[in-house]
């Protein structure tokens, strides 16, 4: 009994690894080619925006925080103030995100003269339309959950690959760690598919599981089990989703709102909107540039009447952001340090910035993208692999050539990933259902698609 079963383990391991390499090829080569763009963000926005910085002349006096904002909110009729952001230099254009609900319009203003320099909505910038490619397809929260099904089946693909093909006792480092150079083409394609799968499989692993927090199912599974385990803190540094990041928005224009009618109430007035007192503005931001936080620093209204403003660093490096609230006087009401958050906040935010290429410069953005061409690779040596040796009449599962011990540890592992990542295991769910119904069904199609026989 024991040869059987071993052999329906290792089938099921080449099964689960052929499927999901066909069903993530296009999605890794996609996240490869839009994540590399997005690794250099910095470098890019820097050229995007050079026109922007050292455009003050000579020593007349700066405009007020209030007074730009104003000039941003005058120049997009209807909008709020949503985040006033502290210039780099005070050679600077100032940038302003203006908007309603979750519609923001970032307005670059000259601090001398007040002039609008630039506008642009804030998901029509050119990183945020390659952040949306990588990570939902530009296809909102569907396409996020097509992401992150292809993700969560990379993981099982990677695991896979690397069970079967790790060295064992009596294999040769050639082929394995290295390519066989003089092998023929056949062989060329195989060992290039196993080397670079050996060399930057964790790498692999690390960036996928570091990026699945963004994820729409994964993110909210991650925050339901972080409540019932009384792990959550305070306001998550990343977001999840554009339903999310709507709602939020939503949630502090609808405060925004609420403050200002309170405020023409009060002074028994009846108007659309009123800005934020300038004096607040201009109080909150003289503070929070004194507390230099890591650039870029916005300046966000209260969110409720009565609340405090809130100052948060955005760094590309997410363990050098603090964020603090400042009450509309100035006085400093509340600080917090990368190193005062949960210790589970603190591992995400440096698995973000890793794999965002954020946290070590230059290093961190070249080791990624190595390991995102290695990816590109993979997918590349699979495909021919797979198109050179697939029959004619056959969608070409591999055949299990011997028995493989131990291969129940990795469906087990399969398994508890299955119950770890949602979208995976409702996919895995819908395989396996599929793999039996239609197996039974039609014959001939669980002979072309490589299926076991029932049984």
């Amino acid at each position: 009994m024991s040869g059987p079963r071993t052999e329906r383990w290792y089938r099921a391991v080449w099964r689960w690894h052929f499927y999901a390499g066909l069903f993530c090829v296009p999605f890794v080569l996609w996240l490869s080619v839009t994540g590399g763009i997005y690794l250099f963000k910095p470098q890019i926005e820097a050229a995007l925006y050079a026109p922007y910085r050292d455009v003050t002349q000579g020593p007349a006096p700066r405009l007020s925080p209030a007074a730009i904002a104003a000039r941003a909110v005058a120049a997009v009729p209807g909008s709020l103030l949503h985040k006033y952001v502290l210039p780099e230099s005070p050679a600077d254009a100032v940038e302003v995100l203006v908007g309603q609900g979750s519609a923001d319009v970032r307005v670059w203003v000259h601090p001398q003269t007040g002039a609008v320099l630039h506008q642009v909505p804030e998901e029509d910038r050119l990183m945020r339309v390659v952040f949306r490619l990588h990570g939902e397809l530009l296809a909102g929260d569907r396409g996020s959950a097509l992401v992150e099904t292809a993700a969560c089946w990379t993981v099982v693909m990677l695991l896979t690959g690397l069970f079967l093909w790790w060295p064992r006792a009596g294999s040769r480092l050639a082929g394995t760690l290295y390519p066989r150079l003089k092998k023929g083409r056949a062989a060329f394609w195989r060992d290039m598919h196993a080397v670079t799968g050996i060399w930057i499989s964790l790498g692999a692993l690390f960036l996928v599981v570091s990026g699945l927090p963004w994820a729409n199912a994964w993110g909210d599974y991650f925050r339901q089990v972080r409540a019932i385990t009384g792990t959550d803190g305070a306001l998550q540094d990343w977001s999840a989703g554009t339903a999310a990041d709507a709602a939020v928005r939503a949630r502090a224009d609808a405060g925004m709102r609420a403050m200002m009618s309170e405020h023409a109430a009060h002074h028994g007035m009846v108007m659309a909107h009123v800005a934020p007192p300038p004096a607040a503005l201009d109080a909150v931001t003289a503070r929070a540039a004194a507390l230099r936080f890591a650039a870029p620093v916005e300046v966000s209204p209260p969110a409720a009447p009565g609340a405090p403003w809130q100052v948060r660093s955005q760094a590309e490096d997410r363990p050098r952001r603090d964020s603090a609230e400042i009450a509309g006087d100035g006085r400093l009401v509340g600080i917090q340090r990368f190193a005062d958050r949960h210790w589970i906040d603190r591992a995400v935010g440096y698995g973000v910035a890793i794999h965002e290429g954020a946290w070590a410069g230059l290093l961190n953005q070249v080791v990624n993208l190595a390991v995102l061409l290695g990816l590109v690779l993979l997918c590349v040596s699979s495909t021919v692999l797979w198109w050179r040796r697939r029959p004619e009449s056959e969608l070409g599962a591999p055949k299990a050539l011997a028995p493989l011990r131990h291969s129940w540890a990795l469906v087990a592992l399969v398994l508890a990933l299955a119950l770890a990542m949602p979208m995976f295991g409702l996919s895995l769910a819908l395989a396996v259902l599929a793999e039996t119904v239609l197996g039974r069904a039609a014959p001939a199609l669980r002979h072309w698609a490589g299926w076991r026989a029932p049984g």
